[in-house]
């Protein structure tokens, strides 16, 4: 996943504490560059928890949770909060699905590494 702000990709960690910083924003799980984060800090444009007001959210299988205070919500999916419509109204599907955040660069290079490596697993 890239950085949100400029989209710089995520290279193989060293040891130790990544200094990639995650957040929710718009109910989507996204990442902030070390860079980023020195220029603008981490915490802008960021979402922040009903209860406590803090930016250390995660967003899995549908819920947006709070890491310092554990209050949990249903995360909208983004082409409804794009689009206008109410929540709970018919979902165009997975988001990103439609590629319109850049994903569909992203599952054009995963689908050539996969290609990739099923053919070379197929000809051994």
């Amino acid at each position: 996943m890239p950085c949100f702000r400029c989209g710089a990709r995520q290279t193989d960690p060293v040891r130790g504490a990544s200094p990639w910083k995650r957040g929710v924003r718009a109910d989507r799980q996204v990442l902030i560059c070390p860079g980023c984060q020195s220029v603008h800090g981490a915490a802008d444009d960021l979402d922040g928890c009903a209860a406590c007001g803090s930016v250390a959210l995660v967003c899995r299988l549908g819920e947006v949770e709070c890491r310092d205070c554990g209050h949990t919500r249903d995360a909208v999916p983004s082409d409804l909060v794009h689009s206008g419509a109410p929540p709970g109204g018919p979902s165009g599907g997975a988001p990103g699905a439609s590629g319109s955040s850049g994903d569909g660069d992203l599952s054009a290079e995963v689908a050539a590494a996969l290609n990739r490596v099923l053919r070379r697993g197929l000809a051994r």
